[in-house]
């Protein structure tokens, strides 16, 4: 192996180098799982809560991450937490299951105390390179052990080692210090390799049994106050900044360099290493970033480079033949390969916990079916539940990438759950930004409206973090290149299915394309407005039976549509062809592909030095004592009627109306967290302007359920005052008012069951006395009036779900329209209709968000832990509810009693126990807002816990 300098990471799953004629090891196939509803129950897979599990009181596990322990023999998978005791710490090793979410998960293998002397290096094997987004292996040294992992490159990572780092760069205990007693116990229990450590016999010998690698030490290391650069041992104070040197501002590395790295073993000394550097909000980086930027076309040149993008919708099946009629079709090898899956499975383990096997199996089968004529790197790849794509470069190219990052947006129910949605990586190519989205998107033929929504989600949602953590995130549509391709699920619009097939036998594709509600709405600006498509020269994608070519002879009969589609947006880009593979017969879709000559820019390095000097002069001759100025177009904002999950935009503008440049940012208030309250954002909240530019601000204001509540209660009003700062220059002020009309939406269910008329007619004063009752209310206190048994509201969302969807497929699981939400909420908000309006969808929608906004839970706060505590004890559990407030018990009796009847259909709405389980489970049961956030094993629990009451049919 060879060390390296630079443990840098950024997002989170891994970059591999495979050749397409080898298959790949398989310790480079593991992948952690990752939770499904990351916004909606926050169930992103936290790998220190088993291990936490494992640990005695005092003792913190801080951070985990999940590696590969690289032994002489084997190389398998292991947590590896960082724990703290006191003033001193140690890595612990743990073998694990699949998913590990508890002590019973999770058995120690190895601990590393960080003692005086610890190192940690990054290393790369003799026969690869380094690839900015790829997984990285880390040395791990202390006087007397060696600790080699790989880790995947993602925030866990990267958290892990700054904080190793961190408390490295602190005064460390001697090896046989008294601070370290605490670890004792562990070898008591299963580490006998702790024995020398305590002072105490050797009973087993730990070099053969758990050190996993052993080698000599040089004698020539240099002191922690040095750092090494390309080979040669730098000072601290000689860093170089890249805003500051053309040198060492240097778009890429040759491949001279990269060799030249590889081979000098590069070490960093431990308490002294770093984190890919991060910029400051400086004025003088940014002005020459602009600058540059501005100046491009003088420093750079066209390239053009082959990519070939594809995308299958495999109908939950494994790989059962070969790729390569698809991947190797052509006799020039691409360049790059951006290749997406929809659907890769479709169980229940992988829609709830983001855990499948059929992960590695089609990423195998992929790599296998690369190009013969070319070796590839695999920079990324990127899965929610069954959307994932994959990203590979030519091996010789892999030196130009740079800046990548992967994201996920779920647009499933709520708009957040990934059986739809999509995936995205962006990456810098020499000098030219690239986004590749892979997307799911709603199906049905009449639910084109919620794939336009889901479009629009997608591209709200989708951002990137900058490389500078301190910018504003990337959207999607602030890239050179953005390549959008999957099941986009739009189909043909107004046309007989025999004559759809007929058109298909003559192969009159222009005249059925004539009815695809892509192009509609494309031509409608109503989704995909800018980008463009090929022209379609090949038969429809969808659906076939399974295993043949021939058209769905299934009960319902879906008629042919061109569902898997490739889009691109960008200058220079040209699409060689556009075609589908029939030869596949694995899924009732046929996969899709497209090549492409996209122009790149490259650097060329003497021009780009010369024009980086030459900014540079200039901005010393600018740089004196000027002070900067701004004029705003506005100071004062006023948002009317503003409403539940309703967002409103107010625009400002703010001009450089000095002789330099100023740079701005939105500034907290004394003794406040953040620089505006949680309804209130600005975007951009920070940036800067050369003299004589302006640009215009967008204040959005949006209540959701974080503050709703006290909204409605009286509690907080729609006032704010912000501070716009300009850097050594004035303060601005901005005033932000509004009026908010209240909702049952984030509203008290005992507040509710007093209000027999429309909330909207409500006063004030009465709203803000109701939302201060007590949650007991004796017996005899029944006020003016008769409380209702539940909120009218609620009722009528259960009422007519009981009576139109007891047999309706995809319930719980196909979102609503945002539009069909706000006439429900207006609906239930201001009066008594006859029916409900919106798609049943919408209704499941709107009930779900109505129990994640309610202030105290359907199951008090306070009745929480107890319930966790009784989730297997049906006879306790129904004790604990009898114990809710009577209009609590009442919703939640009425609640499980529809559920129930769902259940009693699901033959026809092929409902699930643990569906339904596990959605209200998060809803019902919360820990109270001033508690850690529920682990996975909690919401287990919790989904433990209402599925008692669903399979027993008696009320609680």
């Amino acid at each position: 192996m060879q060390a390296k300098q630079g443990v840098t990471v950024q997002s989170d799953k891994s970059a591999i180098h495979v050749s397409s004629q080898h298959t790949l090891p398989e310790e480079e196939n593991i992948s952690a799982p990752i939770c499904l509803f990351k916004d909606l129950t926050d169930t992103v897979m936290d790998q220190s809560i088993a291990i936490q599990d494992s640990l005695d009181t005092g003792e913190n596990c801080s951070v985990a991450v999940q590696g590969i322990l690289n032994t002489p023999d084997s190389n398998e998978s292991r947590l590896v937490g960082l724990v703290e005791c006191k003033e001193t710490a140690a890595i612990f090793l743990y073998k694990h299951r699949r998913m590990a979410i508890s002590a019973e998960d999770v058995s120690l293998d190895v601990v590393f105390p960080l003692v005086e002397g610890t190192m940690i290096e990054e290393v790369t094997p003799y026969d690869r390179f380094r690839v900015i987004g790829s997984d990285i292996t880390v040395m791990i040294t202390s006087p007397d052990t060696e600790l080699v992992m790989q880790l995947p490159f993602g925030s866990h990572t990267q958290e892990f080692l700054q904080r190793v780092n961190l408390l490295l760069e602190a005064r460390l205990p001697g090896l046989t210090s008294p601070q370290f007693l605490w670890l004792r116990k562990y070898w008591q229990r299963s580490l006998p390799n702790l024995n020398s450590f305590f002072n105490l016999p050797q009973t087993e010998d730990y070099e053969h049994h758990h050190t996993p690698i052993r080698h000599s030490k040089s004698n020539a290391e240099p002191s922690g106050d040095h750092i090494q650069q390309n080979g040669q041992w730098l000072k601290p104070a000689l860093r170089l900044d890249p805003s500051r040197s053309p040198k060492a501002a240097r778009r890429h590395k040759t491949k001279s360099d990269i060799t030249g790295m590889v081979r000098s073993a590069d070490v960093i000394s431990v308490n002294k290493a770093e984190m890919l550097p991060i910029s400051k909000f400086g004025l003088r980086d940014n002005l020459i970033k602009s600058e540059l930027l501005m100046k491009e076309d003088t420093y750079t040149y066209i390239q053009d480079f082959r990519f070939f993008v594809g995308t299958y919708n495999v109908n939950g099946q494994s790989p059962k033949e070969s790729l390569q009629p698809w991947l190797s079709r052509d006799v020039e090898p691409p360049d790059v390969y951006c290749i997406g899956f929809q659907e890769l499975d479709l169980s229940k383990e992988a829609f709830f916990f983001n855990d499948t096997p059929k992960e590695e199996e089609w990423f195998k089968a992929v790599s296998e079916a690369l190009h013969p004529g070319a070796k590839y790197a695999k920079i990324k790849l990127i899965r929610l539940v069954g959307i994932m794509l994959l990203f590979y470069i030519k091996k010789e190219l892999a030196v130009h990438i740079s800046e990548v990052e992967a994201e996920t947006v779920g647009t499933g129910i709520m708009g957040r759950m990934g059986n739809k949605g999509g995936v995205a990586v962006r990456f810098r190519f020499h000098n030219t930004h690239v986004c590749v989205i892979n997307s799911h998107l709603a199906a049905h033929v009449d639910e084109y409206e919620r794939r336009n929504q889901d479009f629009r989600d997608i591209c709200s949602r989708m951002q990137f973090p900058e490389v500078d953590r301190t910018l504003p995130p990337l959207t999607i549509h602030k890239h050179d290149v953005v390549l959008w391709l999957g099941d986009l699920n739009y189909r043909l619009k107004d046309i007989d299915v025999e004559k759809v097939k007929k058109l298909i036998e003559i192969k009159d594709y222009k005249s059925m394309y004539e009815f695809d509600q892509l192009k509609q709405q494309r031509e409608e600006k109503a989704a995909f407005d800018g980008f463009t498509e090929g022209e379609i020269n090949f038969q429809p994608t969808y659906k076939y039976d399974t295993g043949s070519d021939e058209w769905d002879t299934s009960e319902k009969c879906r008629a042919p549509a061109w569902c898997d589609r490739i889009l691109w947006k960008g200058k220079h880009i040209k699409q060689l062809d556009y075609q589908s593979v029939m030869s596949l017969k694995t899924s009732d879709h046929k996969p899709v592909s497209s090549v492409f000559n996209i122009g790149v820019k490259v650097v060329n390095e003497e021009l780009y030095k010369k024009t980086f000097e030459e900014i540079v002069r200039s901005l010393d001759k600018m740089e004196n004592d000027c002070i900067p100025s701004a004029t705003l177009s506005q100071r004062e904002f006023h948002f009317k009627d503003v409403k539940y999950m309703q967002l409103q935009v107010q625009t400002f503008t703010i001009h450089n109306d000095g002789q330099v440049a100023c740079q701005y940012e939105f500034i907290s208030k004394l003794d406040e967290p953040s620089y505006s309250k949680q309804w209130l954002r600005a975007n951009p909240s920070k940036g800067f302007l050369t003299p004589g530019s302006e640009t215009q601000i967008e204040l959005e204001l949006f209540v959701n359920n974080q503050s709703a509540a006290q909204l409605n209660s009286g509690e907080e009003k729609l006032e704010d005052i912000l501070i716009l700062h300009l850097d050594r220059g004035k303060d601005f002020f901005l005033s932000v008012t509004g009026n908010y009309l209240h909702s049952c939406f984030g509203s008290s269910i005992q507040m509710m069951c007093h209000i027999r008329e429309p909330i909207r007619d409500m006063s004030p004063e009465t709203i803000h006395e109701l939302a201060h009752m007590p949650l007991q209310i004796k017996d005899e206190f029944v006020g003016a009036e008769k409380p209702l048994a539940i909120p009218k509201e609620l009722f009528m969302m259960v009422d007519h779900l009981h009576r139109n969807t007891s047999q309706q497929e995809d319930l719980f699981q196909q979102p609503g329209l945002r539009s069909e939400f706000e006439a429900i909420r207006d609906c239930l908000d201001t009066g008594f209709p006859e029916s409900i309006p919106g798609s049943n969808h919408s209704v499941v929608e709107a009930l779900l968000l109505y129990l994640e906004g309610l202030p105290e839970p359907v199951v008090c706060y306070h009745l929480y832990n107890t319930c966790l505590q009784c989730a297997e004890d049906y006879s306790s559990s129904k004790e604990v509810i009898s114990r809710l407030p009577l209009h609590h018990k009442n919703v939640f009796n009425c609640l499980l009693s529809f559920l129930r009847e769902l259940l009693s259909n699901s033959l026809q709405n092929h409902l699930d126990i643990n569906i339904l389980a596990s959605i209200f489970g998060n809803l019902l049961l919360r820990p109270h807002p001033d508690q850690p956030k529920a682990s996975n094993s909690e919401k287990r629990k919790c989904q433990e816990f209402v599925q008692q009451f669903l399979m027993h049919r008696e009320d609680a």
